[in-house]
Formats: structure tokens, sequence, C-alpha cells
């Protein structure tokens, strides 16, 4: 132990010498070891010397604008090697880069470091006059976990190839490395059956009825993620969430019928996908037959597939199963079986600006890097409500800025907390180390978003200067509407019915302040109330009077929620105000209007994120923004997981950017 401190101190000393140079080359994830040098190496004729990925060689010389000849002074020179050292985890992954201005070296253990190499020249392209050029550099690098994924759930809502393949693609870029395919579930068994073709019938499925991918369509996205250095995980959800199953076999999985049905089932599961891994599910359900899920592992393994497993689920003992996947806060690593860590990783519940914080700043599982017993980390999109466009599937659960900031964080490994300290709210202080890692990510991030992004569902805009006071609370005896001091004049403190009210600072677009999950995720008042009133409040400095665009919500609505709209004319349920100059501005007309739950029934506008920005005027000079903040009881009929919250931030009238020259400030300090 003493050992890996001391390296994981030297390898720190790297990180603080040198990633500065290579955050301003925008590198995403940042590499481990990173030393810039003088000069460029250009992008014009040059011989290739490679033992592996020959083609994709090939394939980016000719994207960065070079050409290949047998004859010339540079040269891109790939080397397959017995070690690198000083790696202390997953050299199979692992690489070291070297840039002169004449060559490219780069030397991998294995073809996947290599891949990873060329992830990264390709984000170290340049500009440079007419021709491509490369920093010269040295690069050692290697991930911390050996697994960083994504899952996505379509057998609750079906997603098209084609969409997956996209999602693949650009996040291999990011060194993602795992796509986790959750295919069966209540609503619908989206793997194609040639056994039995009833089971992807219209009439047993509930939801996106007869969307169902082939078998030949599931084989050619394993080798689409093979070719993008991607592991597939496939899930076949046991003995749970299978209605689906049960509606078109009549019989339930742990039942004998059901288990012959299921072993043929999974017979031609295991033959269709190339892969080393079978998910089997095991989470929500009640057993009721002890032997089930011993005998499927068995069947399972006995087919050469290894086997992961939910955890909390079935109860394993070492050597039972192959890897865990934690769900949820109960979820344990347990020594000898690797883990798979989740929890606290469903965007689903996350809202667009707050939850991306605690997510950048958090160690997987409590741990600097992996390690035989933690594998790492994938994030979670589960669909339980209908989202009715594909689109908004990515968009509303701010897919893509969550999926780079945990690219980072699992390539990188460390982290300052695991969602228990600061939770969702950044330092005050923004000269704190916190603050300051989390503004270089954004920067990099949003550099992403313009320039290999456009065209994608991507609803983010910078918020690290965007500061907010926020007073303490006062009590409404759950009178919602109850008007309290701020409103008529805002102080830097209050007296109210004998009581100080302070004021303390925040940042960002988005602030939590009570988390939806509670105490468990720490927001801005470390110890929230029920039936409380909250005030926020900036000002604005505009170098002109203009139209701009507003993003602005109160009740960020999850995607695994069946929550009703608000009310028409009102924000959310409850009874949240904005003014701007003291003009309040009203809520949009909500599209959904219906007035019972129904997680079939598909939210459109509520998100401020799924519709265009409301139009706003701002003065040349200072403006006043103030938001009203009540909030009743935390879970209430209408709204399931009551977020007490806020999103307000200024953007470009097509909602693409944030409007450039403002700025936020409750001082009124330019």
């Amino acid at each position: 132990m003493r050992s890996l401190r001391i390296f994981l101190g030297i390898a720190f000393l790297f990180h603080t010498l040198y990633i500065l140079g290579a955050g301003q080359l925008h590198l995403l994830p940042q590499p481990q070891q990173c030393i810039l040098a003088k000069g460029y190496f250009v992008m014009g004729k040059m011989r290739l010397s490679t033992p592996v990925l020959s083609q994709e060689w090939k394939q980016f010389v000719t994207e960065m604008g070079g050409t290949l000849a047998d004859q010339s002074a540079s040269s891109i020179n790939i080397k397959l090697i017995d070690t690198i050292e000083n790696i202390p985890v997953n050299q199979e992954e692992a690489y070291r880069l070297t840039i002169t201005p004449k060559t490219i070296t780069v030397e991998a253990v294995a073809e996947r470091g290599v891949y990873w190499a060329m992830q990264t020249l390709f984000q170290l392209k340049e500009a440079g006059g007419r021709r491509n050029r490369l920093q010269c550099c040295t690069i050692t690098d290697w991930p911390a976990f050996r697994i960083r994924g994504f899952m996505q759930d379509v057998g609750r809502s079906y997603l098209s190839v084609e969409e997956l393949k996209r999602e693949i693609a650009i996040l291999s870029r990011f060194k993602i490395n795992t796509f986790h395919w959750h295919l069966t579930e209540n609503q619908a068994w989206r793997l194609e059956s040639k056994i039995f073709p009833m089971l992807n019938d219209s009439i047993n499925m509930t939801r996106m009825a007869g969307k169902y991918y082939t078998l030949e369509e599931a084989k050619d996205l394993v080798a689409f993620c093979k070719a993008h250095q991607v592991l597939l995980i496939p899930e076949i959800d046991m003995p749970g969430h299978s209605a689906a199953f049960i509606r078109t076999f009549r019989h339930d999985m742990q039942s004998p019928e059901g288990m012959k049905i299921l072993k043929l089932l999974l017979d031609e599961v295991c033959e269709t996908f190339d892969v080393p891994y079978i998910h089997i599910g095991t989470d929500e359900v009640q057993f009721t037959n002890p032997q089930f899920v011993p005998e499927m592992v068995a069947y399972v393994r006995n087919k050469g597939k290894k086997v992961i497993s939910w955890n909390p689920g079935w109860k394993y003992k070492a050597g039972e199963i192959d890897m865990m996947q934690l769900w949820s806060y109960r979820g344990k690593a347990r020594q000898g079986t690797p883990a798979i860590d989740s929890r606290f990783h469903y965007l689903n519940h996350f809202d667009t600006f707050g939850d991306i914080i605690a997510l950048y700043n958090s160690r997987i599982y409590n741990a600097d890097m992996g390690s035989d017993d933690l594998a790492g980390v994938i994030m979670g999109i589960w669909n339980d409500r209908l989202i009715d466009k594909e689109w908004n599937m990515i968009l509303e659960n701010n897919f893509y800025p969550n999926m780079l900031a945990i690219a980072e964080r699992a390539w990188r490994g460390g982290g300052t907390e695991y969602f228990d300290k600061q939770g969702t709210i950044l330092p005050a202080d923004e000269k704190s180390e916190v603050f300051s890692n989390f503004k270089d990510f954004e920067s990099r991030m949003l550099w992403y978003k313009e320039h290999m992004f456009k065209g994608y569902p991507f609803a983010y805009v910078k918020q690290t200067n965007v500061k907010w006071n926020i007073t303490d609370a006062f009590p409404n005896e759950g009178d919602l509407t109850k008007v309290f001091p701020p409103e008529e004049e805002l102080k830097d403190s209050y007296i109210y019915e004998g009581k100080h009210y302070g004021v303390r600072p925040a940042i960002g677009a988005g602030i939590y302040l009570r988390h939806v999950w509670g105490k468990i995720v720490p927001a801005f008042y470390k110890d929230p109330q029920e039936n409380h009133t909250a005030y926020a409040y900036t000002y604005v400095y505009s170098p002109k009077a203009q139209e701009v665009g507003l993003w602005a919500e109160f009740q960020n609505y999850g995607r695994s929620e069946n929550d009703l709209p608000p009310l028409p004319g009102k924000w959310d349920y409850k009874e949240s105000r904005i003014w701007i100059n003291n003009q309040e501005i009203l809520p949009p007309v909500w599209s959904a209007t219906h007035r019972v739950k129904n997680s079939e029934t598909a939210l459109g506008n509520e998100n401020c994120v799924a519709r265009p920005p409301l139009q706003v005027h701002l003065n040349k000079g200072w403006n006043k923004v103030l938001l009203k903040l009540p909030v009743g009881k935390f879970s209430m009929n209408e709204v399931r997981l009551v977020k007490w919250m806020f999103t307000t931030v200024f953007v470009t009238l097509d909602g693409e950017k944030a409007v450039e020259g403002l700025i936020y400030s409750p001082e009124k300090k330019l």
C-alpha cells in the first residue's frame, strides 16, 4: 500500500506539472502524464509501420489530411511491446505516445492500447495553415478502471440500431469501452427469437409494439462494438422484469415450464452474441424457486460465457457469479467478485446542470483506481416512462455531457468524494481545486460540443460563471404563496419574526436546495425541511439591450417517474416564480394536460431543454433576476420525488450556447 501511495503521489505530480498543457489541447479524458515539447508534426507525406489496425491507421492518415508514401522523412511507427514501465493497472489498454517534428511513435502492450492512442491523436489535431499538425509531446497513459461504460434500456423504449451505433462510435473517441444492452423488460422482449417468434409479436408488447432487433442486427452490433474496442454486454433480465415473457408463454420464468423455455432462448442468445459476458439481471423480484438462479448461471457458464448479475439481487457466494453490477446504495462489492459501480449513476434521475458536478467529482466506488475486485462504472438510462422521441431520450437525460464527465473520471481515476460532501454544489471559492478542476473540464467539454457534437442532442452551456445569492429558508407553514422580505427588498440578511436569516453564495445554472434522493446526496441546504420558502437572486450585466433565450425550470422531470405535468399557468406544484427586472416571467403553455398518472402518457415540453427557450429582454447594464422557491411536502400525489431546485440561465434564442458577454454577479461586480 505504501508503494502504491508513493506511485499515486508521483502520478499526481506529473498531473499538476504537465496536464495544464494537455487541458489547453482540449484532451478529454486528460491523460495520466503529458509532457509538452516544442514544435509540431505536420500531416503531409509519411511512412506507416504497424502490426495492428493497419486499415484504421490508413484511414487516420487520410482524415488528418496526410498521405502515405514509401519514401518520406516523416513516419508513424506502431510498436507492440511486452510492458510499459510504471503502469499500475490495465496494461492491456495503456500506451506511450511520442510526437516529434518527424515521427509519431506509439508503444502499447495490446491492440486496445494502440486504438486509444489513435483517439488521443485525433484529439490532438490542430489546424495549422493549410495542413494539419500535431503538438509535439510525450504522453504515457492508462485507464484507472477497466470498465467504462453506459447502459441503454431498450427493453422499455426501443432505440434504433443507427442511434446505438452513433453513441458507441463517438463515445469510443473518449475511451468509453463498454455498452450494456438491456434487451428485455416487462414492456417488451426486444431481441428476435427464431425459435419462439411469438415473443416478438406486437400483441405481446405494451410499448413501441413491433419494435425489436433481429439476430443479424445483434451480430452486426457486436462486430461494430469490437471495431471500436467496445465490450458489448447483452442483458436478458430474469426472473423479474419479465411480464413480456409471461404474456407470451403463460408461464413464470421460475416455473419448470418457464425454465425449459428460457434455456432454449439462452441457447439462441449465446449463439448470437460472440461476447464474453451475458447479464442475467436477478434484481427486484421475489424468488419462489431457490434453484432458478444457480441453475441459470450454470447453464450460461456451460455455454462458455461468464455471467453478470445485479446487486442487490440474488445473494451469491464467492465464485458463484463472475461479475456484479451494483445498482443501489445498498449494493456492496465483495472480495473475489469484480464489481461494476452503477450506484447514483442513473441519468434518468439527473437534472441538466447540478448532477454532472457530483458525477464529475465522484470517486468510483470511493476508490482512486480499479483492482481485481473493482472493475469500473456503467452509467444507466432507465426509460420507465414513455418518451416518444428518440432524440429526447438522449437530450433530456443530458446523455453526452454526463458521459464525457464519467469518461474522464473512469479513465483518470481519483475524485474528491463519493456523493457525500459537496454533492451537486460547486464550491463558492473559485480558487479551490474542486472548482478549478470542474471549470477546466467544462471548458474542454464545451470545446468538443462545438467541434465534434454538432447535430447531436447536447443540452449544456457554461455554468461556472453563473453566480447567485440564496437566502436561508423561511418557514411557510404549508402556505406556498406566502410572501417574505426578499420579495420587498434584496439584502445580505433579514430579520423575520424575530429570527435572523442569512444569505450565502452559490455557483451554477442549476442548484439543488434538496436533492431528488434526499439527504443521501448533499445539496445547498445541509438539513432541508418541508414547508419552507427560499429565494435566489443575482444581477446580470448585459453589454447591450437584447432579446435572449431563457432556460428556466423548478422541477426537472425524471424519465422514470409517471409524475403529472404542471397546471396551466404554473411552473410547478410548489408555486415557484421568477422575475426579471421586477416583471414576472410566466411559464410556457404546457403540451401535456393529462390529470391521471400514467407511464405510457408522454410528457412534452416540461423540461426546459425539451422546448425552445423563452424569449426575454435584457436591458443594457444590470438586470435583476429574482427566484421564489417554496416547497411543501417532499413527496406529493402529483410528483413522487420532489426536486427542490431551480435552473436559470440565459442562452441564445436557438438554445445552442450561453449568451456571450453576460456577467452574473449578485454584488454587481464587473
